[in-house]
């Protein structure tokens, strides 16, 4: 089938702390069928290729195409979850911005703490015209940014109420880690 697809299912029946004898028997199929799966001497019917994706919840082109041992905790957590993500970073997403009376990005301040559920309602174009808005003639004007007051402790070294202006990342595959983020 490809390189990826055995490797992806033991990795996510790993994750679950499942053997083979469980996740055949949960899917119907031979423990050695799936054995055949996972180590790539064994191509699945279609029907199967159902079944694995509707109990990983993760669709059959996700378990083919990508490897999965490759992408983030944080990706593969969504993808457990059953959110089909974008693994590839290039899914079109707009991002409504202001600009100044030249026609330069301006950097709005979100009057929310950066915390979960801050997308909601903040990509509004309408909305956005009422923020706050500055610029930092030092930061590049190529690149988008957005100001955020921090709520709790959760970026060290950076303290409660602390602002943060954090540049817009367009390809989320460029996210690294050990660095912190407001996604």
């Amino acid at each position: 089938m490809n390189l990826h697809f055995g490797p992806n299912i033991k990795l996510l029946r790993q994750r679950r702390k499942r053997s083979q004898e469980d996740v055949a028997s949960s899917l119907d199929i031979k423990r050695t069928s799936l054995s055949g799966y996972e180590n790539g001497s064994v191509e699945p019917p279609y029907k199967v290729l159902v079944k694995l994706s509707n109990y990983y919840k993760v669709s059959i082109d996700k378990l083919v195409k990508y490897d999965l041992s490759s992408i983030s905790e944080m990706q593969l957590s969504e993808l457990e979850k059953g959110f089909d993500i974008d693994l590839e970073g290039n899914k079109m997403r707009v991002l409504a911005i202001t600009v100044d009376s030249e026609n330069n990005d301006n950097i709005e301040l979100i009057p929310e703490k950066a915390k979960a559920g801050y997308r909601t309602g903040f990509a509004d174009p309408e909305y956005l015209k009422i923020l706050p808005t500055f610029n930092l003639p030092f930061l590049n004007k190529s690149k988008k940014y957005r100001t955020f007051q921090i709520n709790g402790d959760s970026m060290p070294p950076v303290c409660h109420e602390a602002f943060v202006t954090g540049e817009y990342v367009e390809n989320w595959t460029m996210i690294k880690d050990g660095q912190p983020y407001i996604i």
